[in-house]
This record gives C-alpha cells, sequence and structure tokens, in this order.
C-alpha cells in the first residue's frame, strides 16, 4: 500500500479525532463526513450490520441523499454494496456510467453517478458495514492512492467504533451492576432486608442520577424523609443542598414566603431580603414533607414552578431560576383528595412522575429484629448504656404487634426501653406494648364525635411526650388543626 504523505498526516489527525469521540452515533457521523471532506466526494452513506439480525445491514448515516426513507438508502447503490458485502474487498471506479461492471445498475444511470468508492468496514475480519461515497462531477474524481487512503481510514474507523460500542455496553451493565448493587448493599441509614422492600431499593437505584420528581407515600413513620435523604445522598447532587420542609407544620400566611422568598418590604414584618428554601435548595434537592396539607393557592404557584423552574418572591418583579431537583412525601391518599376537590390533580401527576410505595413496618415483620439491633446500639451509644439483648419472649411480642406508628413507633419503644431496663436485657415490661395497643378505651355509647376527637388527641399528644408534628403524624392530620384544636378544647400544651 502507497500511500502520499500528505494522506498520512491526514490519517494520524483522523485517529485523533475519531478517537475522542465516545458516542458511536455521533462517532459515525464524523466517519462519513471525514471520507467526504478528504475525498471531495458529494454524497455518501454508511450501512452498518444490525447488532440484533447480524444478517441485516442498516443505513446509520448519509449526506445529500434525498430519500423518503433511510431504509431505501441502501437501494442507491445495490449492486456496489452487495459487491464489497461479499467480497469485503474495497471498489473504486472513476467512471461508472461505462463501467461495464455497473451496466444492470440503474440507480447510477438514474444519478447519473460517474465515480464511487466504496470500502468495507473489517474489524479482525468481521465485516461490520460499508462506507459508500460518490460524485457526479469530471472522471477520475477519486484516483488509486485515494482508494487506498480510505481503506487505511476505513480500518481505523472500524476499530473506533467498535470501542465506541464496547464502551455503551460496559456502561450499561456498570448502571446494571450498580442499581442490583445499590438493591442490596447501599442505602445503609435503610435497615431492611424483607422482600417488601426489594422493590422500594430497586426504584431508588434507578433514579440515583437522575433529575425526575419522586412522590414517596406511606403511613405514619415508615420512614419517608430518609428515602429522600438516601436518593440525594448516593446520587450526582450529594454535594449540593438537601432541604426539608415540612408543608403542614409553616402557618399558610407563611407557605409562600418561606418557599419562594421574599423581597424587603413586600409583607409588614418583612424587614430584610430573604432567600427561599427552593432557592437554598439550588443545584441540590427540595423534600416536600406532607405536600398533602398545601394550600390550594400555593399548589397552583409550585405547579408553575415545576413546569419551568422559574419562581417569583414575594413583592418582586423578576422571575428567578433554578436548577433543584424535587422530592415530596405524604401520608394521604392524594387521589381522594383529588375527588374531594383539596388537591390539583395537573400538580399530582407533575410530582407523581416517579412513585416510591414505602410498606407499612406490619408488613415486613422479618426486618423487626435487624431494627431493633440498629436502635439498641443507637441508644446504647447515646445513654452510655450496655443492653446485650431481647429476651426471646418480648421478640415475640414485638413480632406480633401491629405497630400503627411504624418504623418510628419501633425506635421510640427501644429507647424508652434502653432508658428503663436494669439488667442488660429487654424484657416485655421494658417495651410497653400492650398500653399502646389500639383499643376503645375512653370512648361510650353516646359520645359525640368532638369528644371522642378531644379524647384521641390528649391520649395522642401525651403518648408522643407533647410532640405536635408526631401527634399530628400519627393522626393523619395538619399541624394547623392540632394547634387550632388545642386552643379550642384548652388542652395544655
Amino acid at each position: 500500500m502507497n500511500i502520499p504523505e500528505q494522506y498520512l498526516k491526514a490519517l494520524v489527525e483522523i485517529s485523533r479525532q475519531i478517537n475522542s469521540i465516545l458516542q458511536p452515533e455521533e462517532l459515525i457521523e464524523k466517519i462519513l463526513d471525514i471520507a467526504l471532506q478528504q475525498l471531495s466526494a458529494e454524497r455518501g452513506f454508511i450501512l452498518l450490520k444490525d447488532e440484533q439480525n447480524e444478517e441485516q445491514f442498516t443505513p446509520h448515516a448519509l449526506r445529500n441523499i434525498n430519500t423518503p426513507k433511510i431504509s431505501e438508502v441502501k437501494d442507491i447503490s445495490h449492486s456496489t454494496v452487495d459487491m464489497v458485502l461479499q467480497t469485503a474487498k474495497p471498489l473504486l471506479t472513476f467512471d461508472a456510467l461505462s463501467d461495464e461492471r455497473f451496466d444492470a445498475a440503474q440507480s447510477i444511470v438514474l444519478h447519473q453517478i460517474r465515480s464511487i468508492a466504496c470500502v468495507p468496514l473489517l474489524l479482525k475480519g468481521e465485516m461490520l458495514g460499508v462506507l459508500y461515497i460518490d460524485s457526479r462531477g469530471e472522471k477520475a474524481r477519486f484516483t488509486r492512492q485515494s482508494l487506498e487512503f480510505l481503506q487505511a481510514f476505513a480500518n481505523q474507523a472500524a476499530v473506533a467504533l467498535e470501542n465506541a460500542r464496547l464502551l455503551v455496553r460496559l456502561q450499561q451493565e456498570n448502571a446494571i451492576l450498580k442499581e442490583e448493587f445499590h438493591r442490596i448493599y447501599a442505602f445503609k441509614e435503610i435497615i431492611g432486608r424483607s422482600k417488601a422492600m426489594e422493590p422500594v431499593y430497586q426504584i431508588m437505584g434507578k433514579v440515583l442520577n437522575n433529575d425526575s420528581t419522586i412522590l414517596i407515600t406511606g403511613e405514619t413513620g415508615t420512614g419517608k424523609e430518609l428515602i429522600a435523604r438516601a436518593i440525594h445522598y448516593n446520587g450526582h447532587r450529594k454535594d449540593k443542598p438537601f432541604v426539608a420542609v415540612n408543608c403542614g407544620a409553616i402557618p399558610e400566611n407563611l407557605i409562600e414566603s418561606e418557599l419562594f422568598g421574599h423581597k424587603k418590604g413586600a409583607f409588614t414584618g418583612a424587614v430584610s431580603d430573604k432567600k427561599g428554601l427552593i432557592e437554598s435548595a439550588d443545584g441540590g434537592s427540595l423534600f416536600l414533607d406532607e405536600i398533602g396539607e398545601l394550600p390550594m393557592l400555593l399548589q397552583v404557584k409550585l405547579l408553575r414552578f415545576l413546569q419551568d423552574r422559574k419562581f417569583t418572591p414575594v413583592g418582586e418583579v423578576r422571575p428567578k431560576s433554578v436548577d433543584v431537583r424535587i422530592l415530596s412525601a405524604t401520608n394521604r391518599d392524594l387521589q381522594a383528595g383529588i375527588k374531594e376537590g383539596v388537591f390539583r390533580e395537573d400538580l399530582f401527576y407533575r410530582l407523581n412522575i416517579i412513585h416510591i410505595g414505602i410498606p407499612p413496618l406490619r408488613e415486613r415483620k422479618k426486618d423487626i429484629p435487624l431494627l431493633c439491633d440498629f436502635f439498641m446500639k443507637k441508644y446504647n451509644h447515646k445513654l452510655n448504656k450496655n443492653i446485650g439483648s431481647i429476651r426471646a419472649e418480648a421478640l415475640q411480642n414485638m413480632l406480633a404487634y401491629a405497630w400503627p406508628g411504624n418504623v418510628q413507633e419501633l425506635e421510640n419503644s427501644i429507647e424508652r426501653a434502653v432508658v428503663l431496663d436494669t439488667d442488660e436485657q429487654i424484657g416485655t415490661d421494658d417495651l410497653l406494648l400492650a398500653s399502646r395497643e389500639l383499643s376503645p378505651d375512653g370512648i361510650e355509647a353516646g359520645m359525640s364525635l368532638e369528644e371522642i376527637s378531644k379524647n384521641l388527641l390528649t391520649k395522642t399528644l401525651s403518648a408522643v411526650d407533647g410532640n405536635k408534628t408526631r401527634a399530628a403524624d400519627m393522626m393523619g392530620v395538619s399541624l394547623r388543626w392540632i394547634h387550632y384544636k388545642m386552643k379550642e378544647w384548652q388542652i395544655p400544651s
């Protein structure tokens, strides 16, 4: 092979260019453009072996060829392509119209093609495809030396293309392995190996490195915020802020200012500019807990923000843009809220692009021993205790208990037991489960609904040591309702 020096220099530069492109489709386009440019050809295309069906070759790039369907491209010079595919040898003609090899080629006459060069894309003797270029200009537009250059270039291109395809396959396999790794080993902060938790881990592994909005649902105490934090801190935004806001804990007249921020003087008490939580989360993730408690007016503004990622602080005129991922959570049935007219349907579909449903603890009881061990170690360390184990009878009672407060209730029980225990082994009496089982105590025939609600609120507040947010979660009501009823019924804080 005798390639002129100008072509050899071009091959070095071309090798640098094509080996820097890692995406197969982009690389194919570049290969065709280089071939057309170097030989001053007018038209061209590349056919590649179908990875699913090795008997079929399909077009992947074309230039200056007008055809309604890309599948018809190979019909433009069917005879030429067939010769190269069958012989695996390059083909060159300086005057196709007078070349007897193409007497039966109607496309050559139809398109008045004069010069043709078609070379195989070979890798270790395997046919990957063909590179075809042609010209309708003067005779001898291509030379024998240019064909040798084109074949050398095609060999380079075949190697670069196979490397790019191999990289894509490795990336795909790596993504699958990462997903499997996260499903089995990652998310150390989430305790659970039961079958019921596997779908949760599978979805989490798939959504770590994209920005789709996520709606996390589950009963009170199942760990919805823990799931949201795990997604953020195991994903590509992990070095950016994670901002959590409880939509039910902020007074209704302050929610807009808290989320979107405000300008100085926007309202009474706005003594300075304030950055909102959405802006504080720029580059990271915003977690909207108790999203079902968001007032209807704010639902409209949140929907607008989700559509274009722009917001306007209270008292401001110009909108601001942020890059933030939205995760939300609720223990309510939002679709029932839609029917009742208290939650927007369009907002629900914006939030629910990815849904993660967390199973209640009663559906994953195999995780209870793991959770107990984790919480014992946690509170042993925190309280400087040395509780070694849980008695078998106590563990059986825990497995039989319904856990209406889920993991949060279990953690509270273990903390209480570690505090109260005196013999380095948790027993049934330390857990106090029976006193917290759901029962009709305090309800008598003829009582009004208001009396029952007041009794329930009083007992719930007592059970959670006066923590209003936890009481609201356990009762399935908003924090505003708790404050309002405590004041109305004169329940002491």
